[in-house]
């Protein structure tokens, strides 16, 4: 589980290249992913928020692949310049199929950003529609803050399970990117 956050940096902002990095492979991938994560209450907020550090986790980009979509979802990740990278979790046993790609850019002024997918293949998952994007269902994606994603302190994680307690659909709901009170 992640760590509290420092209240005090609330209101910090993710850089928009990382942003529109991001979105430009998820554009690619779009028909061949299911999107979780932090990308997923991303594309499950409202349109036009602004990009809070606490809000949604954009550090990597976590995607769920049906087996038949694997092929192609890899090949478009090799023609965009991703390459596997060998991480801990490849020989642990997991009925997911873990796996992670990762780009490294040139940023012009000496300075890099690499872009990091965590790849995990699985035919069952109940998904949404977000703003034009496969994420998975909200209440299902929480239940992977115990063993695949690691930062529920994030504020759309924490007000998407109040809203469902409260029996409210959290897709589009503003509580998800914006800072609590």
């Amino acid at each position: 589980m992640g760590a509290p956050h420092n209240i005090k940096r609330y209101g910090e902002v993710w850089p928009e290249f990382r942003i529109q990095s991001g979105l430009e492979i998820l554009e690619k991938l779009k028909n061949k992913v299911i999107i979780s994560g932090g990308w997923a209450w991303h594309f499950m907020s409202e349109v036009g928020h602004t990009e809070y550090k606490h809000a949604h986790d954009h550090k990597d980009i976590d995607v769920f692949v049906k087996k038949e979509h694997v092929a192609e979802a890899v090949m478009i990740l090799q023609q965009e310049g991703f390459q596997k990278v060998w991480t801990r979790y490849d020989h642990l046993p997991s009925q997911e199929n873990f796996r992670r790609y990762e780009k490294t850019l040139e940023m012009g002024n000496g300075k890099f950003h690499r872009i990091t997918i965590d790849f995990f293949e699985r035919n069952d998952l109940e998904t949404v529609d977000a703003n034009g994007f496969t994420v998975v269902k909200p209440d299902l994606l929480l239940s992977f803050y115990r063993n695949i994603h690691s930062s529920d302190k994030c504020w759309a994680v924490m007000a998407a399970k109040d809203l469902l307690e409260k029996g409210i659909d959290p897709v589009g709901h503003p509580k998800l990117s914006e800072i609590p009170k």
